[in-house]
């Protein structure tokens, strides 16, 4: 396995540093201040120079405008924007409009295309993806309560969704529902795109997490379908592929967020060591010179050495053998890397002190917002028990349940 960085790639990772040093992350404070939503402008601003520069939506084709990346190649820009929590979003390759994108180049019809793919890949509309519901688990994706019914050419859609991520502002959802409830349960579901505004959808409210609601981009909202009517042409791929799509799409999506966790982990790593060697615990005597510090620095730097090489080595075997050969690697490193982003996390605000749990720093953000990260895509026990069973299979274990 050869993960050694491309000349190119190399050169405009070095590149994607440089402009979130000088351009984003002094934005990040202005962020905590006013707002993402007071803050839109000045990140516009920011986007059309990245547009310039050409490093717009790494993660898409040049067809589509952007890099041309492959998904290794990827992953290593996403480690670098990952350094800030606007560094997704102002490259254009932020969750879940990246997945849309991709779900869309690869199965959206030219229509499709041209009306939602074509202006989300200029950053000109922003989309979001409805599939959690707050009344099914969503560890069992085969099992919705949302569902959409045929009348003559169209859909009628009925439901509740919520954790639907950035519905404050969007300009349409694909909607994960049932259309096709007594067949298997993995070809039950469809994915189906609805404009928003539409009569028959609302934005109920933006949830809260940990206190904050957040706005527009930056919030999960709970949406309700209540007889939202749209054409059977507003369909993604065949009658009763949701799930299989969406399996699609998580694969890729899995290693976008762990590599976006490795820049968070380098980022807070970085703060915590610059705390530890800053910080006075008495006259001449830095708050690196305590063990335990010094114990949490070696292990955050093997966790995340291992965490980032277990990442490019899925994303390799994705690139070469498809996500179908690369699901068990994907499944371990959704809970490793998520553990490992906990845990640096913690040992970062716990060197910063009272100042760790401020918005001084971007720690507390990052402790709020990247805490689902052991729920979302499949809780850390889900993927766990999926890659045992697989295991033990080859040693003659029988799965009943």
């Amino acid at each position: 396995m050869e993960f050694s960085i491309p000349g190119e790639v190399e050169t405009l990772v070095r590149k994607v540093r440089e402009f979130l040093a000088a351009e984003v992350i002094p934005l990040e404070a202005v962020v905590a201040q006013r707002g993402f939503r007071a803050t839109l402008p000045d990140l516009a601003h920011l986007r059309q120079r990245v547009k310039e520069l050409g490093m717009f939506a790494p993660h898409l084709s040049r067809e589509l405008g952007g890099v041309g990346l492959s998904l290794t190649e990827f992953a290593h820009v996403s480690e670098a924007l990952g350094r800030s929590f606007l560094g997704h979003y102002v490259f254009n390759c932020q969750a879940p409009d990246a997945g849309n994108m991709e779900l869309l180049s690869l199965h959206g019809t030219p229509e499709q295309k041209k009306r939602w793919l074509e202006p989300l890949a200029r950053g000109e509309i922003r989309s979001c993806f409805a599939m959690t519901e707050p009344d099914r688990p969503g560890s069992n994706p085969t099992w919705l309560a949302t569902a959409a019914r045929r009348e003559a050419n169209d859909y009628v859609i009925d439901g509740h969704k919520w954790f639907t991520s950035g519905a404050d502002g969007a300009s349409f959802t694909i909607v994960m529902a049932v259309t096709n409830p007594d067949a298997a349960p993995h070809m039950r579901a469809s994915q189906i795109i609805v404009p928003i505004p539409h009569p028959g959808f609302e934005l109920v409210r933006n949830v809260p997490v940990m206190g904050h609601p957040g706005e527009d981009y930056e919030s999960h909202g709970e949406v309700r379908f209540t007889g939202c009517r749209v054409p059977e042409s507003n369909r993604i791929g065949e009658e009763g592929a949701g799930f299989v799509l969406a399996q699609e799409r998580l694969g890729a999506g899995r290693i976008h967020h762990c590599m976006r966790w490795m820049g968070i982990c380098e980022r807070a790593f970085e703060l915590m060591c610059q705390r530890a060697v800053n910080r006075m615990i008495a006259p001449d005597k830095p708050l690196a010179t305590r063990q335990t510090i010094q114990d949490w620095v070696a292990e955050c730097r093997a966790e995340i050495n291992a965490a980032r090489l277990m990442v490019l080595q899925a994303a390799w075997k994705m690139d070469r053998e498809g996500a179908y050969a690369a699901r068990e690697e994907i499944s371990v490193i959704k809970f490793f890397a998520a553990g490992v982003l906990g845990r640096v996390l913690d040992r970062a605000i716990q060197v910063h002190g009272a100042l760790g749990i401020t918005d001084d720093t971007p720690l507390a953000y990052w402790y709020r917002f990247e805490r689902g990260a052991r729920i979302y895509d499949g809780a850390d026990e889900v993927h766990k028990s999926v890659v045992a069973k697989r295991i033990l299979r080859e040693y003659g274990f029988a799965v009943k349940s």
